[in-house]
């Protein structure tokens, strides 16, 4: 049937994993010392220790896996300033100064980038392109946005007609953005540095990391890893959660020369890469499993607006979320001068990952540093934070109480082919994933981060924490952190 979409066809990787072949790199071999040891080889890490290497900085970079292993390799790539509804809430929560910091921050970060392009010669596909936010609904937030843009001195035009393939009520325009290839820019930005792949940091201490291949002694540690693993200080796991958000990219379409973001609680993305569109939407917190299959949602809206598309990718990405929208960049804890964190980007890792190795570079070199202030760990801002926090903190206590004091009802026996679910088995509380050939796999469903209930991700058949963001596959194994234990697979025994 025409716009039908084999979903067998689908490649089940991000465009930029499929078009990029890495070299790789060897992996640590013994106890080394270094002045600055990075950890985490996305594009938060390379930037920054290329330019620490820069301004005369010994650096490594340390690689639990590979080079844009992880959410760099997942971005959808938009490298704008534009980032949602934020200059509004900006002005209002942390006053003029701070958000003119942001603002600014943002669009140097994206001239960085043209600068290093130019510089190494980068072939990354890096296009010029105007961030739109659309609405569907009703303008008054758009305008506020305009108005709140606009007097920060950003290229901001509020529009009413787009090329997107249905009306909008309105929609604001920034100039001057752009997109690009994440991971061929990582690729030869990566030449510049010393980096060992294959290499996981196990423990943290004052100038020393312990890694599973040897020890690395540094005078400064920089967490560049998307969600810091050391509890205390900082506390980053009271200060965020994770979110999951969902990509296709379509061929057969019409090519589309801006970027586009919704702001409808419906919203959906759109960006432009070569003959392929990307089409993302169905974003939902990590572990939040009542949210339906958002990869259905997708392919439905594509049968909607895009009838004669094919999809040809199919992705996920996580991202941090800061309580108060702000990324924390800079000294990791009060009293850690050593150590230094770059996380909480939100869904903006592209100039969120320029703008930190930019403050941080400087921060580590006795620098003043002109955006420091507003993206500061250590920063306070009680109006927009309050109200998150305790969100945040009840989320948790539910969840924790659900491991604890709840026991399912369910048996393995209602547990149907190709699905999964939290059941009583053997008198003990597991979850399961039952194959479609029968075969089960049995996981323990407390997360070894900070205890919270795992849950069922139907879509990606993966346990989800929705305290922390913690995720582990079917069978129990690691996807993504905070959590560094390996696996939570089941030692029950296991019956077909």
């Amino acid at each position: 049937m025409e716009g039908e979409i084999n979903v067998e066809s689908i490649k089940q990787t991000s465009l930029w994993r499929d078009t990029t072949v890495f070299p790789e790199y060897a992996a640590l071999n013994g106890d080394i010392k270094t002045d600055v040891a990075v950890i985490g080889g996305g594009l938060a890490g390379i930037l920054t220790a290329h330019f620490l290497e820069q301004a005369g900085r010994k650096c490594i970079v340390l690689e639990a896996e590979r080079i844009g292993s992880g959410q760099t390799g997942n971005t959808t790539a938009k490298v704008t300033s534009q980032h949602g509804l934020i200059y509004n809430k900006l002005l209002a929560n942390v006053g003029k100064e701070q958000a003119q910091q942001y603002a600014d921050a943002n669009q140097e970060a994206i001239e960085r980038y043209r600068i290093l392009i130019q510089k190494y010669g980068i072939e990354c596909e890096w296009a010029e392109r105007e961030a739109y936010l659309y609405t569907v609904k009703d303008a008054r937030l758009l305008r506020q946005e305009y108005r709140a843009a606009e007097s920060l001195g950003l290229p901001v035009e509020l529009t009413y007609r787009t090329e997107l393939p249905f009306p909008v009520e309105a929609a604001l325009k920034l100039k001057g953005q752009a997109s690009f290839h994440p991971l061929k820019f990582l690729q030869k930005m990566a030449e510049q540095v010393k980096v060992y792949e294959q290499t996981k940091v196990l423990r943290a201490e004052p100038h020393l990391l312990v890694t599973d291949r040897g020890n690395v002694r540094a005078e400064q540690i920089v967490f560049a890893g998307h969600y810091p693993f050391v509890l205390r200080p900082g506390y980053y796991f009271l200060r965020m959660h994770q979110e999951r958000s969902y990509v296709l990219g379509l061929t057969n379409v019409i090519p589309l020369s801006g970027m586009y973001l919704g702001v409808d609680a419906d919203a959906l993305s759109f960006r432009q890469s070569g003959n392929v569109l990307l089409f993302g939407g169905g974003g939902h917190r990590t572990g939040d499993g009542e949210q339906g299959n958002p990869y259905d949602y997708l392919h439905h809206k594509v049968e909607k607006y895009f009838p004669h598309a094919k999809a040809a990718y199919q992705w996920s990405a996580q991202d941090c979320m800061p309580l108060d929208g702000i990324p924390y960049i800079g000294q990791f804890g009060r009293r850690t001068e050593g150590w230094f964190a770059a996380t909480g980007f939100q869904k903006w890792g592209m100039t969120s990952s320029m703008a930190a190795a930019m403050v941080l570079t400087d921060l580590m070199c006795g620098r003043k540093n002109d955006y420091a202030d507003v993206f500061s760990p250590q920063r306070v801002n009680i109006l927009a934070s309050a109200k998150t926090f305790l969100e945040e903190g009840k989320y948790a206590v539910i969840n924790l109480t659900k491991e604890k004091l709840t026991f399912p009802k369910e048996k393995l026996e209602d547990i149907r082919l190709g699905t999964g679910g939290v059941i009583e088995y053997q008198g003990q509380k597991a979850g399961v994933y039952k194959a479609e050939d029968g075969e089960i796999f049995l996981v323990s469903v407390k997360c070894p981060h900070l205890g919270c209930q795992l849950a069922w991700n139907q879509s990606e058949k993966s346990w989800d924490c929705p305290c922390h963001g913690s995720r582990y596959d079917y069978k129990g194994r690691l996807l993504d952190g905070p959590a560094q234990t390996a696996s939570v697979g089941c030692e029950l025994h296991r019956d077909k």
